[in-house]
């Protein structure tokens, strides 16, 4: 399989290795549009060229002209995404590259489904694979937390008991790493984490999971997987109020 707009190669055809194509370059462009945000908007100069913001098969991303091969090896980004991004909102640009990234991703998919020809079942089953995912878009602004709210909202008692943990003034206990110490605890641990389970990390999408260690972000109120934005346990225990990239990014917009 050609990477694309990295020259990686893979020799696999197989639905779950499409998927998993699929997955790391939608890693890649969810992490430039939120954890790394700030260097994404700088590398999107309105002054240059036509650019296109690229997944990257190992998770990386990039801002770069587009291929210069007619017909191109992959399915191409939208084009000058950075020409507009003096005249919208932050978070209305943002938006707009996150849903130009979805249809991107989508036709590389399926690119490689035709490519490698993938039968009428093998296509359902590629899209259900995608499909069980928030889209990019989602997750930048956010719409995947309130899906979670209007789902969970028949369930406010247990609700108010786990944000009552999650929303305790005392920073400390904002930190993510719900595990029972405690054969006591146990059944008030499950039932956080059976709240927290549906909760996405919002850099990288992914489920919450009880052994990893999460932060939530005093602005916005998304959490993220600690390892997504770079924060250990030991380094929040200094921050008295933590801003994830995004937020952050967003002040400095209002300082300038």
């Amino acid at each position: 399989m050609d990477g694309g707009g990295g020259g990686e190669q893979f020799d696999s055809r197989t639905v779950e290795d499409v998927f998993g194509d699929f997955k790391r370059r939608r890693t890649a462009l969810i992490k430039a549009l939120t954890v790394d945000v700030e260097e994404f908007y700088q590398q999107c100069d309105p002054e240059k060229e036509n650019l296109c913001l690229y997944g990257l098969p190992n998770e990386q991303w990039e801002v770069n002209l587009p291929a210069e091969e007619v017909p191109p090896e992959l399915p191409e980004p939208a084009l000058g995404i950075n020409f507009a991004r003096d005249g919208m909102e932050d978070k209305d640009w943002l938006s707009l590259v996150a849903v130009h990234s979805d249809s991107w991703l989508l036709s590389v998919a399926f690119y490689f489904g035709a490519r490698f020809g993938f039968d009428k079942a093998s296509r359902k089953k590629l899209f259900n694979m995608i499909n069980e995912l928030p889209t990019i878009y989602e997750v930048v602004t956010g719409a995947v937390k309130k899906q979670q709210k209007e789902k969970s909202s028949g369930h406010s008692g247990k609700k108010s008991k786990s944000n009552s943990k999650a929303r305790a003034p005392d920073y400390q206990e904002k930190l993510a790493k719900l595990q029972p110490k405690d054969e006591e605890e146990g059944l008030d641990e499950q039932e956080d984490e059976d709240e927290h389970g549906e909760t996405l990390c919002g850099a990288c999408g992914e489920n919450y999971a009880a052994d990893e260690f999460w932060i939530c972000c005093d602005i916005c109120e998304k959490w993220f997987h600690g390892k997504c934005v770079k924060i250990t346990p030991a380094k929040a225990e200094h921050i008295k109020q933590y801003k994830c990239p995004s937020c952050s990014h967003k002040r400095a917009r209002v300082d300038i």
